[in-house]
């Protein structure tokens, strides 16, 4: 009989000048770009913690930790590897994982199909167990005002069978 389980994942960064804009392991010309210790990928950051919560594995801080200078700069999509590494060494495969991503700008529908092209090939998936969204808060909070771009997750998995 197999396990199935769901996770969930959020992350959000705030936007500064002179960084690139990286989401869903794909670079988004904007004239802003995410702060954070690796680089920023709010999307992949959410996916990753879906995952590790579905597997009860912690979270992306417990196993990527912003105090390890290892990790700056690092590509968020090394991290996700790693993390459907330890997903699988638990048994666990991933079945479905939709996400949204939260930003007034840039207009991110032309590159959603690319960052789900990479995701899948990241967590060996069939792109059509991968949904992905954008959408924006309409002029509202940290995201309407620019101030920052946020995403969540959610996925399922399975063990056994």
């Amino acid at each position: 009989m197999s396990e199935i389980r769901n996770g969930i994942g959020y992350d959000a960064h705030r936007l500064i000048p002179d960084a690139k804009l990286i989401i869903g392991g794909i670079n988004v010309p904007h004239e802003y770009g995410l702060k954070g210790h690796s680089d920023g990928d709010v999307l992949i950051h959410a996916v990753i913690d879906s995952l590790l919560g579905a597997a009860a594995l912690g979270d992306i801080g417990t196993h990527f930790p912003s105090t390890d200078p290892e990790l700056r700069g690092v590509s968020s999509i090394s991290l996700l590897q790693k993390t459907r590494n330890m997903v699988v060494s638990e048994g666990w495969g991933v079945v479905f994982l939709d996400a949204t991503i939260l930003a007034e700008k840039p207009r991110l529908s032309p590159y959603l199909f690319l960052m789900k092209s990479r995701i899948s090939k990241v967590l060996e998936v069939d792109c059509s167990n991968i949904n992905l969204k954008a959408t924006t808060t309409d002029g509202l909070g940290f995201i309407g005002e620019q101030e920052g771009i946020a995403s969540m997750s959610i996925c399922t998995l399975e063990r056994g069978s």
